[in-house]
C-alpha cells in the first residue's frame, strides 16, 4: 500500500435521492403492470363520484392514450407506463359511461296496487314463502317494463310456480328504496346496474297462467334447492341450499345474526373459498383416479387433465350459483391458473389477480362500490402476497415429517384467518359499522370443516342428484353445518363478539385501500410505506364528523345525536331499515325516544307536547323540532296556521338555526332555514350538522347529484291555492 494512498471511506456516500428512487423503478419494473386494474378502478370511482352524466365522447378518451402509450414502449418506456396508466383510468372511466348508456331507464311505478304479469326468472325460497323474480312484467295492461321486478309472495301461498312459469300477481310495487342519509349506501344505484326495476309484495294469491320451460341453471338451482329441502328442513338445509345454489334468502334471521357476529357471514357468500374447493376436488380426484390405472397414468398428462377437469367443474358451479362477482374473480383467477398449470408456470400469482380484477372491473364497474368486490379482492391480494413473503420463512423454519406438516398447515389456517380478518375489516366497518372480535376462533373450526366435510359432500350429492341417491352425501353435508351454526351461535355469544362501531368513510377506506396495494405489489423496502397509509385510512373516522341530526326520505322519522344517546321522532309506518342504517352511521345499537314533555336524560332536548328545542351538544346552535299534535287533539284541514308551541314561542325563530318538521312547516319562521315534509318529498333524506356558528344542510340530491338511478325532482299535483299561513315572530 502507497504511503500517499488515501485511506478507504468508513461508508460509502449515499446516492441523490433522485437516483435512489430511479433506482427502486428499475428494480420493481416488472411490477407497474399490476397497477392497471388500481387505475381502472380509480378511473370508475371518478365517474361515480361526479355530479351529472358525462357526455358520451368520454368513450373515446382511452384510445389515443392507449396507442400513444404502446408508441412509446421502446424509446421512452416509464412515459409510456405512465401513459398506459393514465389510458387504463380513462379506460374505467369509459366502461362505466358505457354500462350507464347501455342500460334501461328506471321505470315510473304505480303508487296503487296493480296487477303484475311476467315470466318467473327466479323462484327464491324464504323462510316464510317465496319471492319471485319476473322478466318482461306488465303492469295492469300496460306495455311490458325493460327491467325486472322482485316480487314477494303471501306466506301459505299454495302456489308454486317455477323458472319459466308466467304468473299473475294483484302487488304493491315500489321502487328502489333512497339512501337512508346522504352518503349512504345507494340502493337505487345497485339496482339501476343490475336491471332491477323495483320491488314489492303480492296481496292476493299469484296465479300461475302458463307453465313454461325453466332457463338451464335458474331450473337446475330450484330443484336442488328443493331436493335439499326435502332432505334437510329447516336452517340447516337453508345453509346447504346457499352453499351449493348461492340463494341465501331461505336462512332465519337469527342464523344469519350468528353467522354474521361471528365472523362466519363469508361462509354464506358463495366466493373464492368455494369455487377453489369446487376446482380442487375435481382436481384431486381425477388425477388419483388416473394415477390408479397405470396404463392410463403412462400415456396421459394427469396434472394436465385434473386440472381441465377442475376448471370445468368450477365453471358450471360459478354458472350454477348466479355468477356473482366473488364468483367470477375466483373463476377467472381458476382459469389463469389452469393455463399456468398447462404452461408449467406458477398457478398463483399477483398477475393473475391483477387480470382478473381488470376483467370484473371492466364487466361490472358498479361491483366496485360494493362491499362484495371490496372484501374479496382485499383478502385475496392480501393472503397471495403473504404467501409469497413467507415462503423463505417455511424453508428457514424447515417443517418437515407428519408432525411438521401438520404445524404448518396449523400456522397457515391461523395466518390466513388472521390476515384475511385484518383487510377485510375495514370494508365492513364502513359499510356495516360492526367489528367481529373472535372471528379468527370461529373460522379456525368453521372453515376446515367446509373444506373437508362440507362442501366434499356438497358436491358429491350434486353428482348423485340425476340417480336419486344424494341421500346420504346430503345427510353427512347437514352434519357438518349443523356444527358450522352451532360454531356461530356459541362464538357470538361470547361476550363482546359484535361491536357497534364509527364508520369510516369513503376516503378513509380508499386511503387504506391504496395502501394496501402499496403494500402488497411492491417488493422493496418501500412496501412498507403502505403501513401508515393503512393506518391513516383506520383513523380516518376520527377525522370525520357524522351528522347531528338525520331526516328520513319517507318523512316518517328524524333522530338526533347527543353525547350520551341517540334520540328519535317516529311517525307510524317509519322505515326501520333506515332506523338501524342510522344507528350504524353513529356506531350505536339503540335509540330512545324523544320525550313528549320533559328534558331528555342529558339535557340537551327541552321537550313539550308541540315542539322540542334541541341541541347534540352545549356549545353547539339549537335547532326546533315542530312536532305532530297529539291524535286526539283536533287538527283543521285548512286555513290559518295553528298558534305556534309553546318552546317556540318561548325561544323565538331567529334564536334557532333551523327548524324541522315530519310536516309541512307552512311558512312558519320564514328567515330560519328549514327542513320539513316537503323538503325530503324533493330531495330525499336529509343531514343536518349544528355548529356554534349555525346549521350545515345537505340533501340526498345535493349529495348524489343528476344521475340516471336518481329519481327526478317530483311534481306536485295541481291544488286549490290556500290562505298564507300566520307568521310567528
Amino acid at each position: 500500500m502507497s504511503a500517499h494512498a488515501s485511506p478507504a471511506p468508513l461508508a460509502a456516500p449515499m446516492p441523490p435521492l433522485g437516483e435512489r428512487v430511479l433506482g427502486w423503478i428499475a428494480e420493481e419494473w416488472d411490477q407497474w403492470p399490476l397497477w392497471l386494474p388500481v387505475a381502472v378502478a380509480l378511473g370508475i370511482l371518478a365517474y361515480f363520484q361526479l355530479p351529472a352524466e358525462p357526455g358520451l365522447a368520454w368513450l373515446a378518451l382511452p384510445w389515443p392514450l392507449l396507442g400513444a402509450g404502446l408508441a412509446l414502449r421502446g424509446p421512452r418506456p416509464v412515459v409510456s407506463a405512465a401513459i398506459l396508466l393514465v389510458a387504463a383510468a380513462a379506460l374505467g372511466f369509459a366502461a362505466a359511461r358505457f354500462h350507464s348508456s347501455a342500460a334501461a331507464p328506471m321505470p315510473e311505478l304505480p303508487r296503487i296496487a296493480v296487477v303484475v304479469t311476467g315470466r318467473v326468472a327466479a323462484a327464491d325460497l324464504l323462510p316464510e314463502g317465496r319471492r319471485l323474480v319476473l322478466d318482461g312484467p306488465r303492469l295492469d295492461d300496460g306495455p311490458a317494463l325493460e327491467r325486472q321486478l322482485r316480487i314477494r309472495l303471501r306466506a301459505g301461498d299454495p302456489a308454486r310456480p317455477a323458472p319459466g312459469d308466467t304468473v299473475r300477481i294483484r302487488a304493491l310495487v315500489r321502487s328502489p328504496m333512497a339512501p337512508a342519509y346522504p352518503g349512504a349506501y345507494d340502493l337505487q344505484r345497485a339496482a339501476f346496474f343490475s336491471g332491477l326495476g323495483g320491488s314489492g309484495f303480492a296481496l292476493n294469491p299469484a296465479a300461475v297462467i302458463d307453465r313454461g320451460e325453466a332457463p338451464l341453471f335458474a331450473g337446475l338451482r330450484a330443484g336442488i334447492e328443493a331436493r335439499i329441502g326435502d332432505a334437510l328442513p329447516g336452517a340447516t338445509g337453508a345453509v346447504a341450499a346457499a352453499l351449493l345454489t348461492g340463494s341465501q334468502s331461505g336462512i332465519p334471521a337469527a342464523e344469519l345474526s350468528a353467522l354474521r357476529d361471528s365472523g362466519l357471514a363469508h361462509l354464506l357468500s358463495v366466493s373464492g373459498l368455494h369455487v377453489g374447493i369446487v376446482t380442487g376436488l375435481g382436481f384431486v380426484t381425477l388425477r388419483a383416479l388416473i394415477a390408479a390405472i397405470p396404463w392410463l397414468a403412462l400415456r396421459l398428462d394427469s396434472k394436465a387433465a385434473a386440472a381441465l377437469l377442475g376448471l370445468a367443474m368450477g365453471g358450471a358451479y360459478t354458472l350454477l350459483t348466479g355468477a356473482g362477482v366473488p364468483m367470477l374473480r375466483a373463476f377467472a383467477m381458476a382459469a389463469l391458473a389452469t393455463l399456468a398449470v398447462l404452461a408449467g408456470r406458477r398457478a398463483l400469482s399477483l398477475r393473475a389477480l391483477a387480470l382478473a380484477a381488470g376483467l370484473v372491473l371492466l364487466a361490472n364497474p358498479a361491483a366496485l362500490v360494493g362491499p362484495s368486490f371490496q372484501m374479496s379482492f382485499a383478502a385475496v391480494l392480501a393472503l397471495i402476497a403473504m404467501a409469497q413473503a413467507s415462503r423463505a420463512l417455511l424453508r428457514a423454519l424447515r417443517l418437515r415429517g407428519r408432525a411438521g406438516r401438520c404445524s404448518a398447515m396449523l400456522l397457515g389456517l391461523v395466518a390466513t384467518s388472521v390476515v384475511a380478518a385484518a383487510v377485510t375489516t375495514p370494508v365492513g366497518l364502513h359499510h356495516f359499522g360492526r367489528l367481529q372480535l373472535y372471528g379468527v376462533f370461529a373460522n379456525a373450526i368453521a372453515v376446515p370443516l367446509t373444506s373437508f366435510l362440507v362442501m366434499p359432500a356438497g358436491m358429491l350429492a350434486l353428482l348423485l342428484m340425476p340417480l336419486g341417491l344424494e341421500g346420504p352425501a346430503l345427510a353427512a353435508m347437514g352434519w357438518g353445518v349443523d356444527a358450522t351454526l352451532w360454531t356461530g351461535r356459541a362464538v357470538a355469544a361470547w361476550p363482546g363478539a359484535a361491536l357497534s362501531a364509527p364508520p369510516i368513510p369513503a376516503w378513509g377506506l380508499g386511503l387504506f385501500a391504496l395502501g394496501l396495494c402499496w403494500l402488497c405489489l411492491w417488493r422493496l423496502a418501500w412496501r412498507w410505506a403502505g403501513l401508515p397509509m393503512m393506518l391513516l385510512g383506520l383513523l380516518s373516522g376520527m377525522a370525520a364528523r357524522p351528522p347531528d341530526i338525520l331526516v328520513a326520505a319517507d318523512g316518517r322519522m328524524l333522530a338526533i345525536a347527543t353525547p350520551s344517546a341517540v334520540l328519535t321522532e317516529r311517525a307510524s309506518g317509519a322505515n326501520r331499515i333506515t332506523r338501524e342504517s342510522w344507528l350504524r352511521s353513529w356506531g350505536e345499537d339503540q335509540a330512545i325516544p324523544l320525550p313528549r314533555d320533559g328534558e331528555a336524560a342529558d339535557g340537551l332536548a327541552q321537550c313539550g307536547a308541540l315542539s322540542c328545542l334541541l341541541r347534540p351538544r352545549p356549545e353547539a346552535a339549537a335547532a326546533i323540532l315542530l312536532r305532530r299534535p297529539p291524535p286526539d287533539s283536533p287538527r283543521p284541514r285548512r286555513g290559518p296556521a295553528p298558534p305556534p308551541p309553546p318552546v317556540l314561542a318561548e325561544t323565538g325563530c331567529r334564536q334557532a338555526a333551523v327548524m324541522i318538521s315530519l310536516e309541512p312547516i307552512r311558512g312558519r319562521c320564514r328567515d330560519t332555514p328549514g327542513v320539513d315534509r316537503f323538503s325530503v318529498w324533493r330531495d330525499g333524506a336529509h343531514a343536518i350538522w349544528l355548529g356554534p356558528g349555525g346549521a350545515t344542510i345537505l340533501s340526498d340530491r345535493a349529495w348524489r347529484g343528476n344521475r340516471p338511478w336518481v329519481p327526478p325532482v317530483p311534481i306536485p299535483r295541481a291544488q286549490p291555492q290556500a290562505e298564507p299561513p300566520a307568521e310567528v315572530e
